[in-house]
């Protein structure tokens, strides 16, 4: 009669989705979410930071900093944040191979920290050179998490749901942008009085990683074929998914295809023959992402809505609704990722891309004939970056994971961060003098750039959808026309030299 009282035990898959629940949101909070989060918040206080600027310089020398060199000052604030994210991709391989995947996104807090406590104090100090140093340390903590952290959902995942799980970057991305808007505004951290806590702001993802990412496990794929512990491996799979015999089985397969390999150096992976195919695929489709336009429709949005008529002091809260938009379409795309397949997206999304930026060209260039051409604008730009979200945003992050094996990933990353920051930093140096030459027909480089994306991705892609990392291999390998053999196939457990830097 007490075991009928008893209530039911709670199933095993429910609590294993929580674990993997977890892994995912306590990963995300600190990585592609903080690097999102700093990369819109720094918009609000332009002015106020400016200001600042000046009086400090006032208050040191008892004159005035020109206005040349004010903005030239901000211009350094500013790009000084991707120049740490580039120093920070090259760190994070290392990182992810001494440290693990977990206690690299844990270690990479450090450099919040330390941001977050000269962002506040800077007003305070007199100091604005603390900003520049603050978003430089920030830029390094975006380039490692934006490297660790795909890397560690995508090896953490089963098969079946690894590309929507993977697409979780960019959920967390999109989240991010959304939320630096709306603390940003005026009400909120974005007066006056208040922007140093608005910069400072980035300590709170940071504390609640710290918090939460320690209950998950380590990478099962780390565990084994780097480390080569299979007791903590199987431990990890069983957290995850409640039994981990099969999926260890195959993960023996893929450490007995590395026996006797060790990681990758980012030159070794460049020169390598059997992997020219993969790092072809992911500079072109990386390069694409970064070069396709999304970014210069942010740009453009404020002066579309305002010659569409929105109120100047309104345009903050439609700027919060582009944001938003990206975040409903990586959130949907993530929802059909599996079901639909990566090739499919990849075109799909530059095809749109395509459409709506042809239309938006021609909204531009006949905005002095017709009225409602800024409505039409408009309209184009919240669909532009619609189709941005539901392909490329996501789905490119995922290739890394899986056009390469456990030794090739880390460089394979650090190449994909190199590739991205380098991008961005070019593209906010070039766009105000494609705007100045091209005028209502700036957005044509970008169209070539996407059909040359969806055409590529049609020819020369191969579709991963529910497929092993060593299917995966196997395959790329035949498309190649690779002679070089995979390794010995798994004949039963062994200790096998894990993989190092």
């Amino acid at each position: 009669m007490e075991d009928a009282r008893q209530p039911p035990a709670r199933p095993r898959t429910q609590i294993q989705g929580r674990v993997l629940l977890l892994t995912i949101c306590a990963a995300g909070i600190g990585g592609t979410f903080q690097f999102g989060y700093s990369l819109s918040i720094i918009n609000a206080p332009t002015l106020y930071i400016q200001e600042f600027t000046n009086a400090t310089w006032l208050a040191r020398t008892g004159g005035p900093l020109p206005a040349h060199l004010v903005l030239l000052v901000w211009s350094l604030i500013v790009s000084l944040f991707p120049l740490g994210g580039l120093f920070g991709a090259l760190l994070a391989g290392p990182m992810a191979i001494t440290l693990g995947r977990k206690k690299s996104l844990l270690a990479n807090n450090i450099f919040v920290v330390l941001a977050s406590i000269l962002f506040g104090f800077s007003r305070k100090a007199g100091s604005f050179e603390m900003i520049m140093l603050a978003r430089l340390l920030m830029g390094v903590g975006a380039g490692v998490s934006m490297n660790v952290q795909p890397m560690y959902l995508g090896e953490s995942a089963p098969k079946e749901l690894r590309g929507a799980v993977a697409m979780t970057s960019a959920i967390f991305t999109a989240l991010g942008i959304v939320m630096g808007q709306v603390v940003g505004l005026r009400e909120l951290l974005g007066g006056p009085q208040v922007w140093p806590l608005l910069l400072a702001s980035c300590l709170v993802p940071g504390v609640l990683q710290l918090a939460s990412l320690p209950l998950a496990p380590e990478s099962p794929r780390y565990l084994l074929i780097d480390r080569g512990d299979p007791e903590a491996c199987l431990m990890a799979l069983q957290r995850l998914r409640g039994t981990g015999r099969g999926e260890l089985e195959e993960m023996e397969e893929e450490r007995a295809a590395c026996r006797g390999r060790r990681a990758q150096h980012l030159w070794e992976l460049l020169r390598n023959p059997a992997l020219r195919r993969q790092v072809t695929s992911m500079v072109v489709l990386g390069s694409a992402m970064e070069l396709c336009g999304n970014d210069t429709v942010y740009a453009y949005a404020s002066s579309m809505f305002l010659e569409a008529g929105v109120p100047e002091e309104k345009v903050q809260y439609a700027i919060i609704g582009t944001g938003s938009c990206e975040l409903l379409a990586v959130f949907v795309s993530c929802v059909v990722i599996e079901r639909v397949g990566r090739r499919v997206l990849l075109m799909g999304g530059y095809g749109l891309m395509t459409c709506w930026g042809a239309i938006f060209t021609a909204a531009l260039w006949l905005k002095s004939s017709f009225p409602w051409t800024p409505y039409l604008a408009m309209c184009c730009v919240f669909a532009f970056i619609l189709s941005f979200g539901i392909g490329p945003a996501g789905v490119t992050g995922i290739l890394a994971t899986e056009l390469f094996d456990q030794t090739a990933r880390p460089a394979a990353y650090m190449v994909c961060g190199v590739l991205m920051w380098t991008m961005l930093f070019l593209v906010g140096l070039g766009f105000p003098f494609i705007l100045a030459s091209l005028s209502n027909f700036l957005y044509v480089p970008f169209l070539g750039v996407c059909v040359c994306a969806a055409i590529y991705t049609g020819f020369f892609l191969p579709e991963t959808k529910g497929k092993t990392f060593l299917e995966i291999s196997e395959e790329l390998h035949r498309l190649s026309g690779s002679k070089r053999a995979l390794g010995p196939m798994w004949t039963g457990p062994e200790v096998i030299q894990s993989t190092e830097l």
